[in-house]
């Protein structure tokens, strides 16, 4: 029995590994390091190219619960997060370099997979599970094309910039988590006043962006999730202070009271030596940021060690193509998995190639696929990309909002986001033992 798999990023390398703990005989089809995406540079395998955050950790949140039930499933991207791990305050960071590493080595070492470092044009025979993510080669993407008879969907994602640590003006910005949480450290802020946040504000939004290419001017759709900084401003002077430079829950300690605006840096790396601009993905050209970032206060003399981008990324219409197994109706030998199915997010994407792995080797295996309760997070983000009824589909994330709603209603919201993930992991628990997957891990 074998399985061909095609991308080693997030869903690519969690659907190898499930296969092959299976004892299932993996190809595992990388084009790096002969040929990278725009948006890719590093040569190993998992690599991270928008945060380093995996988002909120607290069980009673939904990418908590989704990270709950990929460790219970015996996630590789959860056991190499939690071993990478830097301070976030409530969020999950990871070192990116020593994430991908770990999962490389995982990968590469395990005596069930094959890698194959090469592009991929055509499918190959059998069973297979298309993994390549959003940025798939020009090949392979005509081969996808033909497959499913249908026209791509797409939209845009954006990365944020990345400053050293010790260029940062430690005399201006501070160091703190909103509402003192967490170490007090996971966050640098550049706090603003009015003035500064309206000078920063009006040289944001006629700075030059950077030109797109004929065919994505063309298709030009901005993923609401990971907007550039520069649209999100153009919708109104106060947008940016309600959304990611909101000062609340902090204190200036120049002046021992609330910023006007906030600007925060999170940590990039164990060492602490990077930080990226929360919520600054960004298209504009690189030296108009080096100009208009540089007017934040803290990061007048900042030095930029990465400049943020902006790619295209292509989804399929997955509600009428696929199953709530990842599965090709019309083709079952073939799968799907990660963002190019419409689910979006790190840990959404690597789950679902958990569950595209899954139910490749179950079908090698004669068994029937495992198909989610609606109550776990997996299971309604399953059940979301391959609902019929959705007519106009679009890429969806974590959230309380995918799952049923409780026969109780709970107005605490606290108290109601806890009920709904204890309820979803006893959910998940019950499938799992229902069809016989993971019995030698104990739960929760």
């Amino acid at each position: 029995m074998k399985v061909s798999v095609i991308g080693a990023g997030l869903a690519g390398c969690e659907a190898a590994w499930q296969l092959a703990n299976r004892g299932i005989l993996v190809e595992l089809f990388e084009m790096k390091p002969q040929k990278y995406t725009p948006a890719h540079h590093y040569k190993g395998f998992a690599e991270l190219i928008c945060s380093n955050s995996l988002k909120a950790a607290r069980f009673d949140s939904a990418a908590g619960l989704l990270k709950a039930e990929m460790e219970r499933m015996g996630s590789l991207v959860m056991e190499s997060a939690r071993r990478f791990a830097v301070p976030a305050g409530g969020a999950l960071a990871v070192d990116r370099t020593l994430f991908s590493d770990y999962i490389t080595q995982k990968i590469t070492s395990h005596p069930n997979i094959r890698v194959v470092q090469e592009e991929v044009t055509e499918l190959p025979e059998g069973t297979v599970i298309v993994a390549a993510g959003p940025l798939m080669s020009e090949g392979l993407a005509q081969a996808v094309q033909r497959l499913v008879e249908e026209e791509h969907l797409s939209f845009f994602d954006a990365a944020a910039p990345i400053v050293a640590a010790d260029s940062i003006d430690m005399a201006v910005a501070f160091e703190a988590s909103r509402y003192s949480n967490g170490e007090g450290d996971d966050y640098i802020n550049c706090p603003m006043n009015k003035e500064e946040y309206e000078r920063f504000y009006e040289a944001l939004i006629s700075a030059e962006s950077a030109p797109l290419k004929e065919i994505d001017q063309r298709d030009f759709k901005v993923y609401e999730g990971c907007m550039p900084v520069e649209v999100m401003a153009k919708r109104g002077a106060d947008t940016l202070r309600y959304g990611p430079l909101k000062p609340v829950g902090l204190t200036d300690p120049r002046t021992g009271r609330r910023p006007w605006a906030v600007v925060q840096l999170r940590k990039e790396n164990a060492g602490s030596t990077m930080y990226n601009l929360v919520g600054f993905q960004t298209n504009l050209k690189w030296g108009e940021q080096k100009r208009v970032f540089s007017m934040i206060p803290g990061l007048k003399e900042a030095e930029f060690l990465r400049y943020g981008v902006m790619h295209r990324n292509t989804f399929i219409n997955s509600p009428k193509l696929l199953n709530a197994a990842f599965q090709l109706k019309k083709q079952p030998e073939i799968f799907f998995a990660g963002q190019i199915t419409g689910v979006e997010g790190y840990t959404e994407s690597a789950a679902s190639g958990m569950l595209a792995g899954v139910n490749a080797g179950r079908r090698l295996e004669g068994k029937e696929p495992v198909i989610l309760p609606r109550e776990s997070m997996l299971g309604a983000l399953s059940h979301y990309i391959s609902d019929e009824t959705v007519v106009n589909f679009q890429p969806m994330g974590a959230n309380m909002g995918v799952l049923p709603a409780l026969e109780e209603r709970i107005r605490d919201k606290k108290l109601r986001y806890r009920t709904l993930s204890e309820r979803g992991y006893r959910a998940l628990e019950a499938a799992l033992m229902k069809y016989g997957e993971y019995e030698d891990r104990k739960g929760m």
